[in-house]
Order: structure tokens, then sequence, then C-alpha cells
């Protein structure tokens, strides 16, 4: 039986020791490099704009040029994409994901040490930017990688399970990201928080990384890349099989994304600073350490549900999943801005909670939605790329837009609108999809249709 076969055939029992070993990898990996990722958008929301845009830190300007240093490193996600997708599908995914880790971790520490805009001038700043675009460099390579890691060693009728291990890492990286900040908020003063608090959760990142590390040099490589070797069907040119057969896929990946990504950006940096800004500048006026613990709790419920939506597409297909989840988003966005409106503290977290059902129905079934949509030979390639053009479309500038509408109409239902109409987008994309649940994972050019279901 060829592993692929192995990997393929339904499994009623309890995991075994490679499985667990292998979904420990990918959510251990995931949540550090997110934690990486997501420490640097809560800075950016609370600490960024006053310390390293010193010439037009007055005012809302300097917010909206912080959350643009957000999207700056979402642009070069792709390349990242491009590198780690068509290198891991010829040396491998496990070898792909130590690499973007290390990378990832080793930027957010740098972070950590840079000197502000009024130690060093512009030059702060500068690096800064650099920083994050190494950042987003490896970022565009880890999601695609983990996915298809632990959807490759999934039964057939648990790949919706096995694929939200990773997705899952994000909400954690998120809760841990926030949970640190809001410990040094209690722990230090606001002088102190400025001078060097913020600094802390980068330099952590140093002992995230070596976990993550150990753990992830553990596992094994996955089934279906190692059926690629043995066979010796390795293209010599993944990329250009991949727009030359797979643009379509690669496309509507990126579309069905971009409304979970810009939903999710807002929690994980716009509504804390938001709530917390001055009012004189727009924002609210909330307590901080109150604000972020409030995100931290109502990020439980992304972790929740988004672990559910990959269940739950097992069992009602990925496509139907994801319809219900945009449909959630779309009722709700301009209603939770009414309740963070009132700035009563449980009724903020109450909007994020109820938020997150709709993120997690909408991003648990995408690591199995994605690998099942791409052949084998470029599957690395094709999530990774698609994954990030959709964050590029989605999340990249989200907390910019909301900054700059909120400027503009005072009114912040107004950002709720901006994601009712890319819930809209995404879900007309997703409804183009036929249903992947269950399609066969083999090599072949083309995805078929699992007999073995």
């Amino acid at each position: 039986m060829s592993t692929n076969a192995a990997s393929a055939v339904p499994s009623s029992g309890r995991m075994s020791r490679e499985e667990r070993k292998v979904l420990a990898g990918t959510l251990v990996g995931t949540t550090i490099e997110w934690y990486d990722f997501f420490i640097y958008a809560q800075a950016a929301g609370l600490v960024l704009a006053t310390l390293y845009f010193g010439p037009i830190n007055d005012g809302p300007l300097g917010q909206v040029v912080s959350f643009a240093t957000i999207g700056i490193s979402f642009l070069f996600r792709p390349l990242g994409a491009v590198v780690a997708g068509h290198l891991g599908d010829r040396i491998g995914r496990k070898k792909m994901l130590v690499f973007t880790l290390i990378m990832m971790g080793a930027s957010t520490a740098l972070i950590g040490v840079v000197p502000t805009y009024t130690q060093i001038g512009i030059a702060g700043p500068i690096l800064l930017i650099l920083l994050r675009i190494l950042q987003g460099f490896s970022a565009g390579g880890e999601w695609g990688g983990a996915a298809l890691l632990s959807v490759e060693h999934a039964p057939v009728n648990k790949r919706g399970l096995f694929g939200a291990y990773p997705q899952i890492g994000v909400p954690i990286g998120m809760i841990l990201a926030t949970f640190v900040m809001y410990v040094l908020s209690t722990s230090l003063s606001e002088e102190q928080f400025m001078a060097w608090g913020w600094r802390i959760p980068f330099l952590l990142s140093v002992v995230l990384i070596a976990v993550g590390y150990f753990i992830r040099r553990s596992v094994a490589e996955s089934p279906v890349f190692k059926e690629i070797q043995e066979r010796k069907k390795e293209s010599s040119a993944p990329l250009g099989q991949l727009f030359r057969h797979n643009t379509r896929e690669v496309v509507l990946s990126a579309l069905i994304f971009v409304a979970n990504n810009a939903a999710g950006y807002l929690v994980i940096a716009f509504f804390a600073s938001y709530a917390t800004g001055k009012p004189e500048t727009g924002g609210l006026g909330m307590d901080r350490p109150s604000v972020l613990l409030a995100t931290t709790l109502g990020s439980f419920g992304w972790l929740i549900f988004t672990l559910y939506g990959g269940i739950l597409s097992d069992r009602i297909g990925r496509v139907r999943t994801f319809q219900i989840g945009y449909a959630w988003v779309f009722l709700w966005s301009v209603p939770m801005f009414l309740l963070i409106d009132t700035t009563n503290i449980v009724l903020f977290a109450v909007a994020i909670f109820v938020l997150t059902i709709g993120l997690g129905l909408s991003y648990g079934p995408q690591s199995a939605m994605y690998a099942e949509m791409f052949p084998a030979r470029v599957r690395y390639s094709g999530v990774s790329i698609g994954y990030a053009l959709g964050a590029i479309l989605g999340g990249a500038f989200a907390p910019t837009i909301a900054q700059a509408l909120l400027n503009e109409t005072g009114w912040s239902p107004s950002i709720g609108i901006y994601i009712m109409v890319l819930c809209v987008v995404s879900l007309v994309a997703v409804t183009m999809v036929k249903e992947t649940k269950g399609n066969d994972l083999h090599v072949e050019d083309a995805p078929k249709q699992d007999s073995r279901r």
C-alpha cells in the first residue's frame, strides 16, 4: 500500500503517536510564529506611533502610519510564499517550516532592541520596517507548510480536524501576545511601559523559538511529499506548472480569505487601539489593561470555533462551513461596533467573542480546503501564494483603512460596512468552489474524488 493510500484510509480509532507529534509540531510552530507577528500588531496600536514616527505622531495621522507598517510586511508575504512554496515542493515541508520559524524569531527579537526615533532619528523607523518585512517574508512561507504537514498526515475523514490545528495557532498566538501586553500594562507604570516594557514581548520570542525548533525537528516529513520523492516526480518548475494549470484556484483561494483576514486584523490590531485611544483623536478613552484582558478573553472564542469549524467541515463540507461563517460575520459587523461604542468593557468583550464565532467557522476549514484544491506537486506553492495574496487584499491594511474611515466619517459602523462588503466578496468566491471534502491528495495533476470515503 502506498504512503498516500495509507494516509487516506478513514480512521475511527485513536490518533497514532506520529499523528500527535505532527499536530503538536504544527500547532506549536504556528502559535509561536503568529505570536511574533501579532506582538508587532499590538505594539503598532499602542506604542509605535509615539516612539518611531516622531514627525507625525500628533493626532490620528501618526496612528494611521503606524498601522500602515503592519500592512507593509504583507506585501512581502507573497515573496516568502513563492520562495518557501517552491523549495517546500522540492525539498520538503519540514525543512522549510524550521527555516521560517528561525527567521521569524530572529527578526522579532531584533525589533525588541531597535532604538527609537528620538535616539537615532529616521534610522529607527527604517530598521523597524526592514525587520517587519523579514517577519512578513517568513510568515508567507509558514502557513502553507504547517497546513499541508497536518492535512497530508490526516485520515481522509479527519482532514478538517487535523487542518484546524495549525489554524488555532493563530488565536493562541493572539491570546499570548495580548495577555503578555496585559501583564506588562498592569505591572509597570505608563512611563516604564513606554520606555522599555513594550520590548519584553519581542525578546521573549527567543525562548519560544527554541522550544518550537526542537518540537518541529522531531516531526516526520509529510507522507504525500515522501511519495513524490519515491516516484521521482518532483517538478523542475513547480511555479510554472502552478500558474499554467491552477491560476483559478490561486485566485479563488486568495478571495476566499479576504474577509476573514480583514475582520481578524480588527481583533488583532484595531479594536484595542480604538478603545484605548484618546477621545480627541477619535478613540474611546477606555482603560488599556481592561481592554487587553477583554480582548484576550474574547479571543478564546476564536480558538474554540476555529477548531469546531474544522470538525464541522468534516461533517457538512468545507464550502458550507465557510458560508455559515461569512454569513455570521456579515450580520454581526455593524452591531459589533454599536456594542463597542458603549465603552462598557463587558459589552466590548461580548462584541469580540460573537465576532470570533464567524471568524472560526470561516478559518477552521481553510487548511483542508486549500490542500484539497491543489495537486501535490504544486500544493505548497498554491496554498501559500493564495493565502499570502488573500492576506494582502484583506488584513494587510485593514487596520489602516479602519482608522482612515473612522477619521473621515467619525462613525465607527462605517468600518462594519467595509467588512460586510468583503464578506460578500469571500462568500461569492467560496461558493464558486466545488466541494473539496474527500478529494484525493495523490500526486496526479488534478484532484479526484476519493472513492474510499
